[in-house]
């Protein structure tokens, strides 16, 4: 048996079966993974999205891999099948994701953005910022990685910028490390 824990996902493999034949042994197991929660916040749009993506997996993509499956398996001998050996390395992925996404949504929040303080930067604040260098301004809803667009000025919590805005206040200059070196930005304006 062995484990693979990264923090967030944990793999138990329990070696089960050892097959011999001439030359070969081969190994089965059994995998079983736990993915640690985090509580997530997010809108009830973005909430909505996750949902509509899990139900995409469940209800279309699911019963696609296991067509192909079915398909590849009627074309006979499986150890020489690479449509079959692909289609289950798909169902594999697909059953991973299917798992993970049903995490995040298991420990999803919904946040009441009437409640939040606009006085400090939080998850949904909507900041206006200016880059203290060039004096570009720039504006971001800080929000869930899953939820993270930076072209629409979606910009995740847990980004290098997103971590150095939380927590401060209108006129505070934060000070942000990024790959190229340290930015900084100036809190223009904080709102909801």
């Amino acid at each position: 048996m062995f484990v693979l824990n990264d923090g967030k996902l944990q793999i138990f493999c329990t070696f089960v079966a050892e097959s011999h034949s001439d030359k070969t042994a081969m190994r089965f197991c059994i995998l079983n993974y736990t993915i640690m929660s985090e509580v997530s916040y997010y809108s009830p749009e973005g909430l909505k999205k996750l949902k509509d993506e899990l139900h995409q997996l469940e209800q279309v993509e699911r019963p696609r891999v296991t067509q192909e499956i079915a398909d590849a398996r009627d074309k006979g001998d499986l150890s020489e099948n690479a449509e079959y050996h692909a289609a289950k390395e798909e169902q594999s992925h697909l059953e991973f994701k299917i798992a993970k996404l049903k995490n995040v949504i298991s420990s999803a929040r919904i946040i009441d953005e009437s409640q939040l303080d606009t006085s400090k930067v939080l998850i949904h604040s909507v900041v206006k910022l200016k880059n203290t260098t060039n004096k570009m301004e720039f504006t971001y809803t800080l929000v869930a990685d899953s939820e993270s667009d930076v072209k629409n000025g979606k910009l995740s919590v847990n980004s290098p910028i997103g971590k150095g805005l939380l927590g401060k206040e209108v006129g505070e200059i934060a000070e942000i490390q990024v790959p190229n070196g340290i930015m900084k930005f100036e809190i223009m304006d904080i709102s909801r």
